[in-house]
């Protein structure tokens, strides 16, 4: 005869979430069934009925808080490996929510790495026994030293000695945060193809994953995921349910990778790849293939920018790769350009880009082939700049800025910010209004030849990001930085810098070293208040009319008729270039004479064998347009090259 007990008629409610072990459940009771009969013998069996203290009910609050519950849970299982001394230390700190990982190295301190800096955990340095504790609670360690913890997002890394032995962990936190990729949700509805580019850390994969749930439980697409590392899906055979429905293929060594992405393709007809860290040749060339069947991609790359990859020979083929062309004279003239330019070679592997600059802000490309060509040409592309609305009762609503340079002026912010978590696309919410919040003390640059990307590394270098400002007018430019090959063929761009005196800087290179360099420089006199070229500036155009007169006499009355050299007064480097400038008029040469009261020049007859001294940074003529300025050019002109109502006072 079969006992009921009371207890077995409570049902619990039903599970919205079967892939996922509700951690909310608060405690198990024992019972005890006992069968008896007259033909069968006595038998117990214990029954062990989960139950709730209290009806749940799943309204959305219930659901963070489940989450959290969860990674709680997940949390627990990673502290688990240490110590029992250094998992209270850790549980103690302030910032256990927002732990990034926990770094143990053989005969040191353990260290805890918060946002806020490390932590040591114990004044007693790592033993042996303590890594191998740690060892033999995780998975194997594949060929690239990573393993994980079942059914968790943590991934365990390990240093070893040159005979192999594990002397070293990192106990990197994985968090699976649900809404994290609303801010790309209108990219993710329009089936667009997304390249995530990023430096470690910054939370690539975390938007990945979230994106990957999106498609597969959302908007119901057939999504396979490619994990090189298990970080998207966790260790085990099991994915995380961080994933949603999506579907996860392991990879088993790093070199074929690429291999795997086509299988993925031709066995299990996927409508969108997901894949995680691109970095070889091999496996961009297969991401292009895929992309080229009309697959959705949506992957993530080491990198700071775009640029970045424009310049990675290995990964140029994810943005149409990058050839060298060689253009006629006639399209040569007609661009203003050097004969032999970079082109993009065809068309890219992905539609959007996406650049992370921190965990809150995005740099969004929608046209990653437009940002490419404008990048090769040495303009700056337009992007948009999302941010989450920390102040919204919407955690993830963004706030959109739109930088384009037809309109520097203008800004675009989404007004309605609840719509993108609705599915509809952000960029149908924005409107237009005036920026009109720009620093009275920052300065404006005007660049040409070098990436806006660029620069703004180099400002968080050297930690302007509240100083500096860009434009795209050069009327509106305090300070102009340019490439020097770049600026040396565009008189024009050098014509209007020097008759509105903006002071001009220039980079070498477009390499990052010397960007900043040309940074500091321009810092460094900013903080000075340009003193030094104001007083080149104010020089009043009677002093160079004067400087230019006295060039013109000394070559007409004494250099060409008499065969002789001629020392000029010492003059500011601006005006010793406008003399320069006149004497090449008349085929003479001319050398710098450095003394104690300045720096003159001498101009040489032409029966002279010395060399001119031609000086880095000298730029071309412009067709004598600034002297006709200064001068005023006439009509009737006395036989030389300009024409004057005056001559200047020459000395003794």
């Amino acid at each position: 005869m079969l006992h009921s007990h009371p207890l077995l008629h409570l049902k619990p409610p039903p599970n919205p979430y079967p892939t996922r072990i509700l951690s909310s459940l608060r405690f198990h009771i024992t019972t005890k069934l006992t069968f008896s009969g007259p033909d069968l013998p006595n038998r117990h069996l214990q029954v062990f009925p989960l139950l709730h203290s209290s009806p749940l009910k799943y309204s959305s609050d219930d659901n963070v808080t489940a989450t959290a519950e969860d990674f709680n849970v997940e949390l627990g299982r990673l502290l688990a490996l240490l110590p029992e001394e250094m998992r209270r230390r850790v549980n103690e700190h302030p910032e256990l929510q927002d732990l990034i990982e926990v770094v143990m190295d053989l005969g040191r301190k353990p260290l805890a790495r918060f946002p806020s800096g490390d932590f040591v955990l114990s004044e007693h340095p790592i033993t042996t026994e303590e890594i191998q504790h740690a060892v033999s609670q995780v998975g194997d360690f594949a060929v690239d030293n990573r393993a994980g913890i079942s059914r968790t997002l943590h991934r365990i890394s390990a240093i070893r000695n040159r005979k192999g032995a594990i002397i070293g962990l990192t106990c990197r936190v994985g968090r699976a945060v649900s809404g994290s990729a609303n801010l790309l949700r209108d990219l993710v509805k329009d089936e667009a193809s997304i390249l995530l580019i990023g430096p470690p850390g910054v939370g690539k994969t975390t938007i990945i994953r979230d994106i990957a749930r999106m498609l597969a439980s959302e908007y119901g697409k057939r999504v396979m995921i490619v994990d090189t590392s298990n970080e998207i899906g966790g260790d085990g055979d099991i994915p995380h349910s961080g994933i949603g429905n999506a579907r996860r293929m392991q990879v088993p060594h790093t070199d074929v990778q690429h291999k795997v992405l086509i299988e993925a393709v031709e066995n299990h007809m996927p409508q969108v790849i997901v894949i995680d860290e691109i970095g070889t040749k091999l496996e961009a060339m297969a991401a292009s293939t895929i992309a080229q069947r009309g697959i959705q991609l949506v992957a993530t790359a080491h990198g700071i920018t775009i640029e970045n990859l424009v310049m990675n020979p290995a990964l140029e083929m994810l943005v149409g790769g990058v050839q060298s062309v060689t253009l006629g004279d006639e399209e040569a003239s007609r661009r203003g350009v050097q004969k032999s330019v970079l082109e993009r070679k065809g068309p890219s592997t992905f539609s959007c880009g996406v650049e992370i600059i921190t965990r809150t802000e995005l740099r969004v490309h929608r046209n990653l082939e437009e940002t490419v060509d404008a990048l090769l040409l040495g303009r700056n592309p337009n992007y948009e700049i999302r941010k989450i609305n920390q102040g919204s009762t919407d955690e993830f609503g963004p706030i959109l800025h739109r930088h384009d340079l037809f309109e520097t002026s203008r800004e675009s912010r989404v007004e309605d910010s609840s719509e993108i978590n609705d599915g509809s696309p952000c960029h149908d919410n924005v409107v237009s209004e005036e920026d009109s919040s720009k620093e009275d003390d920052a300065i404006c640059i005007f660049l040409y030849g070098i990436s806006e990307a660029s620069v703004v590394q180099g400002m968080k270098q050297l930690k302007l990001d509240d100083t500096i400002e860009f434009t795209d007018n050069i009327s509106e430019a305090d300070v102009l930085l340019a490439l020097q090959s770049k600026l040396k063929k565009n008189s024009r761009l050098q014509a209007a810098t020097r008759s509105r005196g903006i002071p001009i800087y220039i980079s070498k290179t477009s390499s990052l070293a010397q960007i900043t360099k040309a940074m500091q420089a321009l810092m460094s006199d900013y903080a000075d208040g340009f003193d030094f070229y104001e007083s080149e500036v104010k020089a009043n155009d009677s002093e160079k009319i004067d400087a230019l007169e006295e060039a013109r006499i000394a070559v007409e009355q004494r250099v060409i008729p008499e065969g002789e050299p001629v020392d000029l007064l010492p003059r500011p480097s601006n005006i010793l270039l406008l003399q320069k400038k006149l004497i090449r008029k008349y085929n003479l040469k001319t050398e710098r004479v450095e003394s104690e009261i300045g720096v003159r020049l001498r101009i040489l007859p032409l029966e002279s064998t010395v060399d001119e001294d031609d000086h880095e940074g000298e730029e071309p003529d412009d067709d004598g347009s600034m002297f006709g300025e200064l001068y005023g050019l006439k009509d009737n002109t006395n036989g030389s090259v300009f024409g004057v109502d005056r001559l200047p006072l020459l000395p003794d």
